[in-house]
């Protein structure tokens, strides 16, 4: 396992020549819903005429983006940014740490790898790591009007508090006042937010203006003696209710989201696409295209079940390419997915995916963990060795007439032995403007791709499905890029909706 390098300070003294404000969105736990606290706040700011950016000093994630420089950032702070209408940059999330098994993480610093690191290592850097969140954070304060932070995990795990370099040491270091975000959809909100405050010494409870309380289902005045309680106990103000919404979508950061995989079942002869849950998926932001499109149905499985009603199976990336791959032969999917090819099945591999569906995976400098090569599935003549340094770059590709955009993030490049590429990528190099991605079988029933975010594109979209026989479905009329845009004005409208702003931003030290 290649081992943490040294870090190179980037950081600057900071200078008061330009100031802006910050607004922390901290929470009682995970996935309680601060990314979209902090990604409707970023589009409100853009609303109101302010220049606003994002900021997450420490992210861990196996859901990540490029910026237009082909550096490396959370995908949550991607959003962010586009919520905000600026282009990502990776000040906006400096730090990010992508999970490969259960005590290492590859160390990602301004968008750039470092190396596989242990939680141990990761915090025997501590101080030269906060020097660099804080360096970001002073770039944006020097160019933005206002940034809006978001914490990680829950701010109050007090055995992690001496080591926090997310929530309250960043709060501290920009003055910022803080938001707390709860989910009640989880159950006992009174005991998050009233546990949360009472784990937290006197100096940041202080910090703590306000909550907002997230996914409330249900007739809000049947909690108005519960807000009042709130208030009473904690001497701060709840400054809404936020209701579950499916009206639009936001991507999401964490996996929590797809852990619930299911058991095939034909619901009215819908078309189903099924998803193979790994456990170490990447990326999985993949698959959203498909999950709003009327008509069908998309499944996430990890038990080994039969195939038979599926239209389609996805392969997505991954954070540990053979580790994942082991986990195919070792369960059964392997010899299932043979079996659902042999009768007729198509498959899509995207990214890791791609790579389990060839021959071999090798990794002779052991960049995933220990050296050596993984036997594939076997589908695709193509093999991948494992190596540094990682490819990082947007990306421009048509297939056949159909046009496209994506992103790349992958160890390692993959041997074609054939003739059947999939993609036609536009470069920007004059001596070879135009190369090849991706393979498949000359039946199309299995491909494969590098290419992040294909389906994005309506045209990809619709070949892919075309060639799948879903003559009953349309792929969107507009681009996952366009309706993302519309839903971060969809979240707003409903944010506003139902969150106090005066009451919020004359609290937070009347920030506008």
């Amino acid at each position: 396992m290649a081992l943490l390098r040294g870090l190179v300070l980037k950081s600057k003294p900071y200078s008061s020549a330009k100031c802006a404000k910050c607004i922390a969105v901290l929470g009682t736990g995970s996935d309680v819903g601060k990314s979209v606290v902090t990604t409707a706040l970023c589009r409100w700011f853009k609303q109101q005429g302010y220049s606003v950016a994002p900021f997450k000093a420490q992210n861990m994630s196996n859901n990540s983006g490029v910026t237009p420089e082909g550096l490396e950032m959370g995908r949550a702070q991607i959003v962010q940014a586009e919520a905000a209408g600026i282009a990502p940059y990776v000040d906006m999330n400096p730090i990010l740490l992508k999970p490969t098994g259960d005590k290492n993480s590859q160390l990602i610093l301004l968008g750039k790898v470092l190396g596989n690191t242990t939680a141990a290592a990761y915090y025997e850097k501590k101080n030269q790591l906060v020097d660099e969140a804080r360096g970001a954070l002073d770039r944006l304060r020097h160019t933005f009007d206002i940034v809006v932070i978001e914490g990680a995990g829950s701010c109050a795990e007090v055995n992690l508090l001496p080591h926090d370099i997310v929530n309250f040491p960043i709060v501290e270091y920009c003055n910022a006042q803080v938001i707390l975000v709860a989910d009640i959809h989880r159950g006992g909100v009174f005991a998050q937010l009233i546990g949360t405050l009472a784990c937290l010494p006197q100096k940041y409870q202080d910090r703590i203006q306000g909550f907002i309380i997230n996914r409330f289902r249900g007739d809000s005045t049947l909690f108005t003696d519960g807000i009042t309680w709130i208030q009473n106990q904690t001497q701060k103000p709840v400054f809404g209710l936020l209701p579950w919404f499916d009206h639009f979508h936001i991507q999401a950061e964490d996996s929590v989201v797809i852990e619930q995989p299911k058991i095939l079942r034909m619901q009215d002869n819908t078309p189903c696409i099924g998803v193979i849950r790994l456990p170490h998926i990447a990326n999985f932001t993949d698959i959203d295209p498909l999950l709003h499109i009327k008509g069908l149905n998309v499944v996430f499985l990890e038990t080994v079940q039969s195939l038979d009603m599926l239209k389609a199976l996805i392969i997505p990336g991954s954070k540990n390419t053979r580790n994942d791959l082991n986990w195919l032969h070792e369960t059964g999917w392997g010899v299932c997915i043979q079996q659902y090819i042999t009768q007729g099945g198509y498959i899509l591999g995207i990214c890791g995916g791609y790579q389990m569906l060839g021959r071999s995976v090798h990794d002779p400098e052991g960049i995933e963990g220990l050296a050596g090569s993984t036997l594939g599935l076997g589908l695709l003549p193509v093999e991948t060795y494992l190596k540094a340094p990682k490819t990082t770059r947007l990306i421009s590709f048509t297939w056949d007439l159909a046009k496209g955009m994506g992103y790349e993030i992958h160890m390692g490049q993959t041997l074609r032995f054939g003739e059947y590429p999939l993609f036609e990528v536009l470069s920007n190099d004059p001596l070879n403007p135009f190369s090849e991605d991706g393979c498949r079988t000359d039946n199309f029933r299995v491909i494969g791709t590098y290419i992040h975010g294909c389906l994005d594109n309506p045209g990809i979209l619709q070949k892919w499905f075309d060639i799948l026989s879903l003559k009953t479905i349309q792929a969107p009329e507009i681009s996952g890029h366009l309706m993302r845009d519309k839903a971060y004005d969809h979240l707003v409208e409903h944010f506003v909706n139902h969150i106090d702003m005066n009451q919020l931003m004359t609290t937070l030290l009347c920030v506008v």
